[in-house]
């Protein structure tokens, strides 16, 4: 791939449209942000070269506009589009007009997109490259007869998957031949009304699963890894704490789960940053496959820390037309590193969002930590868009210097304002299933059910001096 650009265009908000523009200034490209109404006064309109409008608030007129970015990057004379996450970032549809306007995507081909995108597909290039995946369907299931058929082989409980799902949205469990009847209906229902897209397959349930991910780095030509995180700790499957290593595999298991998501990335000629999902069964102690991500991940950060790879310069001098740089015997795996995602929700209050204007914040340092956001004193925090702030990050020798130093860090954090999910990470610090790395993907809620958290005063809304 050829291509040459000066300036580039985010096509995101937020914390991850700050950390772009961070590293694209550091390998000298002029940046672009755009915003919707909402974010005028936002940290990465601040920092950016230039600043375009882009719509009103919500974000089917401003952030999900295809046309409005495409203006964007005409009137300010960008050579290249990063999508970030979420949003735009997924969708082949886009990259390919992006690149019909003769720019740079910024991530994988369209057709990557397309095939590990949907995650039918994705399964099926998997077991076509020999990588293991949860027992289930071969792809598509079309009505409900055949699913029940289906699942007589696989077993219950079932889970009903969103072929076009994300984020954890998109899935039912069955389990047993009248509740699958039931909900593969709902499921359908609900795949067409949040993704444009009502195609579902069937996967086994695990019941106590481990969500493990491999980051790779491809330029089309060639594939590395960056070893993996464990992202078990979530609440309505949506992650809330990351962390790499995992503690839960062994050396032998890890070579095995990172050569395998290398297999599926060169079988797809993947260029870019993505991300390898897997679940992994604490009974069998196998992995199996589930989806693909084709973008930057939110917790990206905590690989950069056991490697010491700026993943998302890397993503730009892939699309700068370099080669990739990295040898996989190169990479080395070093310490352990943890990420919380600050949420404006009120965890005591079951997570209620929580916008408004932040009067205060108090940045936490010292060595190995890191927080990547997008607040400031006198900030707003809009009710139009995804609930996360920022991540604070940790790194130290082993996960025990690793835990401990977060737990320093979330008591100097502070966001005075509105509510957020810094006393649930708190709390979650001091628990010994955490301490010992003892969890599974239902472990965080089951531990909300039993650790009711105290509901706080409401914070000062009035900017300070």
């Amino acid at each position: 791939m050829t291509a040459a650009f000066d300036k580039l265009l985010i096509a995101n908000r937020g914390e991850i449209a700050v950390r772009i523009i961070r590293a694209a200034k550091e390998l000298g490209l002029k940046t672009v942000a755009v915003y919707s109404d909402a974010d005028a006064q936002g940290l990465a309109v601040r920092m950016a070269d230039e600043a375009v409008r882009i719509g009103p608030a919500h974000a089917t007129r401003s952030y999900l506009s295809v046309d409005a970015i495409l203006e964007a990057a005409a009137d300010s004379g960008a050579g290249a589009v990063h999508p970030g996450y979420g949003f735009l970032s997924e969708n082949a549809a886009f990259a390919e007009r992006i690149e019909a306007a003769g720019l740079v995507f910024v991530g994988p081909t369209p057709h990557a997109i397309r095939t590990m995108g949907d995650k039918a597909a994705a399964r099926a290039a998997a077991m076509k490259a020999g990588v293991p995946t949860v027992p289930g369907s071969a792809g598509v299931v079309t009505d409900a007869d055949s699913a029940v058929a289906l699942a007589k082989g696989i077993g219950y409980p079932i889970m009903i998957k969103a072929s076009a799902g994300g984020g954890g949205r998109g899935i039912r469990v069955a389990h047993d031949e009248a509740e699958l009847r039931q909900q593969f209906a709902t499921a359908t229902a609900e795949a067409q009304a949040a993704f444009g897209n009502g195609e579902v397959y069937l996967e086994r349930f695990i019941r106590q699963a481990r969500h493990i991910e491999v980051q790779i780095l491809g330029d089309g030509q060639r594939v590395v890894h960056c070893f993996e995180r464990e992202c078990s700790l979530q609440r309505r499957r949506q992650k809330v704490w990351e962390e790499a290593p995992s503690a839960a595999i062994s050396e032998a298991t890890r070579a095995a789960l990172c050569e395998s998501a290398l297999r599926l990335a060169h079988a797809v000629a993947y260029r870019g940053a993505g991300t390898l999902e897997y679940l992994y069964d604490n009974d069998t102690r196998e992995f199996f496959f589930i989806e693909m991500n084709t973008r930057i991940q939110v917790e990206h950060p905590i690989t950069e820390m056991i490697t010491g790879i700026d993943l998302v310069k890397e993503m730009l001098r892939i699309a700068l037309g370099q080669p990739l740089r990295l040898q996989q015997e190169d990479i080395r795996l070093t310490g352990a590193a943890i990420e919380v995602r600050i949420n404006a929700e009120n965890a005591a209050k079951n997570f209620m969002p929580s916008p408004g204007l932040v009067s205060q914040l108090v940045v936490p340092g010292g060595p190995g930590v890191r927080f990547d956001t997008m607040l400031f004193p006198g900030c707003t925090v809009p009710a139009y868009y995804d609930s996360l702030l920022g991540k604070l990050i940790v790194h130290d020798t082993d996960r025990a210097g690793a835990l401990a130093r977060m737990r320093r860090a979330l008591g100097e954090l502070q966001v005075e304002g509105i509510h957020t999910t810094i006393p649930l990470h708190r709390a979650l610090c001091e628990d010994a299933g955490v301490a010992q790395a003892a969890f599974h993907t239902g472990f965080l809620e089951t531990w909300l059910s039993v650790n009711p958290l105290a509901d706080a005063p409401a914070p000062l809304a009035e900017v300070t001096a």
